[in-house]
Order: C-alpha cells, then structure tokens, then sequence
C-alpha cells in the first residue's frame, strides 16, 4: 500500500510545519508538554504508562540497547508438530503446517511474547524429506540451531515414543551444554501423561507433556523455558557501542555481495562464484571506509523458499538472520539489470521488521545505459514508493564504482536510528499537525491525541496516548510528516497508540 493517502482527505496539503515547529522555542515546548501530561492524570493510567512517561521525561528510555531477544530454538525429528507448536506460542497462524514432512515455510525465525516479555522463537524442522541418513542429518541440524540460541526445546512425539533420532539429537544436543526442555508433544488427555512419563528415559529431566494442536499445557512450558533464558541474547550479543558499526550485506543469492566485500576490503577475502549461494556462513570483515572503521557481515544469499535448497542452505538462511540481528545497518543489494523481485522485496521488509537501518544499494548500474538509467529511476520510484525515506546508492560490486557514497548513505541512516527527539519538541510537532489537519470524524466522533512520547530510539519508537482508534492511514500520515520535520532517513519508525478512557467522577 501506498504511502499516499485517499485524495478526499486534505493531510498531503503543503505547509509550513516543519517551519513552524523549528520555530517554537524550547522553552514554550517544555511548557506545552508539561501541561499535556498533568492533564493525563483524568485518565485511567496503567503502571507501565507511568514508567514510559517518567522515563520520556528523563531520556531515560533505551538510549542504549539493552541488546537482541534471548531466542529459543524448537527440534525434534520431522513430523512430531513443532510448528504446529510454534503457531500455538505465536498465537497466531505463521509456521506452515501439514501432516507430511518437507512442509514449505517462509520464514525460520518468530517474534514472541509470554507475559509481557518479547523473545525469538526458530522454527528448525519439519523439512527434512529424505529418509536415507535421517537421524544423521537430523541431529547435525538440531546441534546448528542450537549454537544459534539462548535454549533450545526438544519436541518428542509422545504417541509415537523415543526413535533412533530422537536420541541422536540428544546426543547432539547435550555437546553444545545449552539448556534443554523436553516437551512431550501430542498429549491432549491425562491418559496421554503415560505416554509423557516414558520420556524420562532420554535423561533430559522431567518431560513436559503438551498438545501443540489445543494448547494443553503450553503455557507452563513456556513459565519454564523462559526461566531459563537470560534477559538479552547471549548468542547475538550487544551491539558493539564506541566500536565500528556492525555492516549487513544482504541481497538474493548472486546479487554481488562477496564481490562487494571483496572490493571493499581489497582482497578476494570471500569466494564468488557465478553459481548462485556459493556464501553459507556469514564473514565479518573490519574495513576501512571513509577514514574509518566498519565490520561488515557479508551474507548467504536468502533464497525464495528454504525448502529448495539442502539442508545447508536453510540454515544459511537462519545465520543470516543472526547476522541481521547483531546487525545496526543493513545494505540490500539489488541488481539494477533486472527487475524488483519478491525476493528483493521480503528482504526489504525482513530489515524493517528487525528495526534496523536501511540503505539500498543498486548494483551494476555502471553497466547500464544512459537512456535505460532514466526510465529505471521511475521504475525505481515506483517500485520502491513505501521506502522512499531508505538512502539509495547507484554501485558497481565488481568495479568498485561508487562504493565511498556508501558512508555517508549510511552516516545519514545510522545518525536518524540513533536518534530522540525530546518530549517537548514531539509535542509541539503534534500540535502543530493535529490543528492543521485533524483526524477526520468517524461515526460522529472525533479520537483526540493526549500526549506523546518517544519511547526508545535504534529504531525510533514513539507512544500515542489517544482517546479512541486512530485509522491506520492517519498512523501513516504522522509518521510521514514526523520525517519531514525530523530527518529520519534511512530508518523504520514505529508508532504505536495507547487508548485511554476518563477516569469515572464519584
């Protein structure tokens, strides 16, 4: 969808309010936000409220990163309904299920929440299809997922009992000294905990029986893995604070990006290949850009679907996304020759998801013509019409051609992830956008923005507290004008609402 909002509504009338906000002094925009937030005190606050609001007050909110969601990785043998799982913990319908192995799946990695507290989920199974070296294969995938989390979560089909593989993967997973929690998967009546009790066998502890397709028992699953998680990922890590941005190349496989790394570094430091995915685990490489330093992460390529590729490349597709994590700023190389792909444009969006900083590089561009560069800047426009805000770079990989013109793509990109605006000031833009362009009459009534704040920058955040539901396309039009009047190139910014109603008078 569009950035542009339906022609009958007035909001993409030009002004001045960029103008007048700068205007406004800090002094009369502290005044202004101060009495906004007295008058919150009519409204019925929740604990958490107070503690964004006092923490907006003192720019205390996330300046620095506490660092990535601890992840949990479930595994098991195919077939034993780990993503049926994944859907119950999600709450939602996301991991593709089917009653067969070699199910096709988007993507191997899910944000979740349990009682407020956020963590990643990777999906690892189900797509193994070959059943020559099964548990082989099956226990050397389950030891790799378990490198690239915090805990890990066996699934064991509790009908069927403990196979060869079943145990190969304990085997495996007891190398890596992760905590594992044995889920006894398929238990949907007490009859079925008989079936559970014979699982202590594996000697993983106490097997804890669920049922994956009704959700008995997944929430106590979920208590006890999350104790066993620390607050931020041990895996990912903290984002390198004082030290060289942390760099990720991304882009569909053959795009150019080992031939970048390699010309940015200034030697053959990463093998290319003409064959598409010759790249399987990520390579950081400190290099010297712009008259400094930046660790670069160069990328397996993410291909359309995990499941046309070996066992391998899926797991190139899962180290990706750990580097994306780790990752402060992404570079998406696009090859300028052909067109915008769906591949291209998930990738895009995977960035934006993860909040990270986005600079889309166009590649081989050297290579095209004048007269074809022209009617390619409109099919760009067009194509890439939601992300106009991203910096875009016209490089060459294999030339070099351009390359300096990535640092300060991504100098604009990284200052506007990192950057807050004071409380004061976002009021006073609020303001000024809400008088000007009201949110249109819906039903007869009219939802009023209270107060604002910025919640946490990398990436920016922000909190609404409104008196009703503001239409998406409202949401859409803020955040539009809040670059224009604030910068914000080349990073996602989310805005969310907080619905509060008046207290009741006694």
């Amino acid at each position: 969808m569009s950035d542009r909002e339906p022609s009958g509504e007035s909001w993409d009338t030009p002004d001045d309010l960029a103008e007048r906000v700068a205007a406004t002094s800090p002094e009369d925009a502290d005044a202004r936000a101060e009495s906004l937030r007295a008058g919150l005190a009519d409204y019925q606050l929740e604990d958490d409220d107070l503690a964004l609001l006092d923490a907006g007050e003192t720019g205390a909110a996330e300046d620095t990163p506490s660092g990535p969601d601890p992840v949990v990785a479930i595994v098991g043998r195919p077939n034993v309904g780990k993503s049926t799982l994944v859907n119950r913990i999600l709450g939602r319908r996301e991991a593709v299920v089917e009653d067969n192995p070699g199910v096709t799946r988007d993507r191997v990695s899910y944000k979740a929440e349990w009682n407020g507290r956020p963590f990643t989920v990777v999906d690892t199974g189900g797509w193994e299809s070959s059943a020559k070296g099964m548990a082989q294969r099956v226990a050397g995938q389950a030891e790799i997922a378990a490198e690239l989390a915090d805990a890990v979560v066996l699934v064991v089909d509790a009908l069927v009992g403990i196979t060869a593989s079943d145990e190969g993967i304990v085997r495996m997973l007891r190398r890596t000294k992760k905590p594992v929690i044995l889920a006894a998967n398929k238990v949907d009546d007490e009859r079925g905990e008989l079936d559970a009790a014979a699982l202590w066998s594996l000697g993983l502890g106490e097997p804890h029986p669920v049922s994956g397709m009704h959700g008995r028992g997944v929430a106590d699953l979920l208590d006890i893995t999350l104790e066993t998680l620390p607050a931020v990922s041990a895996v990912a890590g903290d984002y390198e604070i004082g030290g060289p941005r942390r760099v990720a190349l991304l882009g569909r496989p053959n795009v150019g990006k080992s031939s970048m790394l390699n010309k940015l570094v200034g030697s053959a430091r990463v093998i290319v290949d003409d064959v598409a995915g010759t790249t399987r685990d990520p390579v950081d490489e400190l290099v010297q850009l712009g008259g400094r330093q930046w660790r670069f992460v160069d990328t397996a390529g993410i291909r359309r679907r995990a499941h046309q590729a070996s066992g391998a490349d899926f797991y190139a597709a899962l180290r990706t996304q750990t580097a994306l994590e780790k990752a402060e700023v992404a570079v998406v190389l696009i090859d300028a020759s052909e067109t915008l792909s769906e591949q291209d444009t998930r990738i895009l969006s995977t960035v934006i998801e993860a909040g990270r900083a986005l600079v889309i590089a166009y590649n081989k561009w050297d290579l095209m013509e004048d007269e074809r560069r022209h009617y390619l800047e409109r099919e760009i426009e067009k194509d890439l019409v939601q992300m106009t805000w991203a910096p875009r770079v016209n490089v060459s990989a294999k030339t070099g051609w351009h390359a300096d013109k990535l640092v300060p793509a991504m100098d604009t990109a990284l200052e506007s992830w990192d950057r807050r605006i004071s409380t004061g000031r976002f009021n006073a833009f609020l303001g000024e956008l809400v008088a000007a362009h009201p949110h249109p009459l819906r039903g007869g009534k009219q939802p009023r923005i209270l107060f604002g704040t910025q919640a946490s920058n990398r990436p920016p955040k922000f909190v609404l507290f409104t008196t009703g539901f503001l239409d998406p396309g409202y949401r859409r039009f803020i955040v539009r004008r809040l670059r224009e009047a604030f910068g914000f190139a080349g990073t996602p910014v989310e805005l969310t609402m907080r619905i509060r109603e008046k207290r009741s008078k006694r």
